[in-house]
């Protein structure tokens, strides 16, 4: 049965973060809110784990995964980021934008894109979420809790705990979160000269990146 963190929105409980910290570092699937809606997170370098991920969210090997990341340091370890992309990044993070960038050598070839060999990444603003990136010290790897066959993700903690109790580690709850998807946004092409392409129209607003 899945735990049940609740936790202050503002100022979280350590001592409950550290938990869910553990629980993910036995190899066990979160539910987590951000600033769009809720996720699900694992280990990146956690094969069972992801493959369980994929399973649970009802995607294959050609679904872009994400790397929530702390910031945009930690984000340039694993995506190869010129200056234009890295100045757009700059305009949008922290916040609800899915950035899907070419994936270094630090990401495994199993969690990115098999014939791209991208991989989706973003830095979300989101208090809970950082907390627990920061006691993690390593990104985690996320897609949004949009349940298999259906189209909205989900954003209620107790719902996702009743529907998920039996497949996934925990819950963190910390109150509502938005009931949007992130705004993905494609930089690939600007690495040879093309423009930023969004690919899909969420939670981030597309004129903050000039697009």
């Amino acid at each position: 049965m899945a735990q049940y963190f609740e936790l202050h929105p503002a100022n979280p409980q350590v001592r409950l973060l550290k938990q869910a910290v553990g629980l993910l570092q036995q190899g066990g699937l979160l539910a987590v809110p951000t600033d769009s809606s809720y996720a699900l997170v694992c280990r990146l370098d956690d094969k069972s784990a992801v493959d369980r991920l994929r399973q649970v969210r009802g995607v294959d090997e050609k679904h872009h995964l994400t790397l929530l990341c702390r910031d945009l340091s930690q984000l340039s370890n694993f995506a190869r980021v010129d200056n234009r992309q890295y100045r757009l990044l700059k305009l949008a993070t922290p916040g609800p934008f899915t950035f899907i960038l070419e994936a270094t050598r630090e990401v495994p070839r199993r969690v990115s894109h098999p014939q791209r060999k991208t991989i989706g990444l973003r830095v979300p603003d989101h208090q809970v979420l950082q907390q627990l990136l920061e006691l993690m010290a390593e990104p985690l790897l996320g897609t949004t809790l949009i349940p298999p066959r259906e189209t909205e993700p989900l954003n209620d903690a107790e719902h996702i705990r009743e529907r998920y109790e039996r497949l996934i580690a925990g819950v963190i709850d910390a109150g509502a979160c938005p009931h949007e998807p992130t705004t993905v946004v494609d930089l690939t092409p600007m690495g040879t000269g093309g423009e930023a392409v969004i690919l899909r129209q969420g939670r981030g607003e597309a004129e903050q990146l000039g697009l």
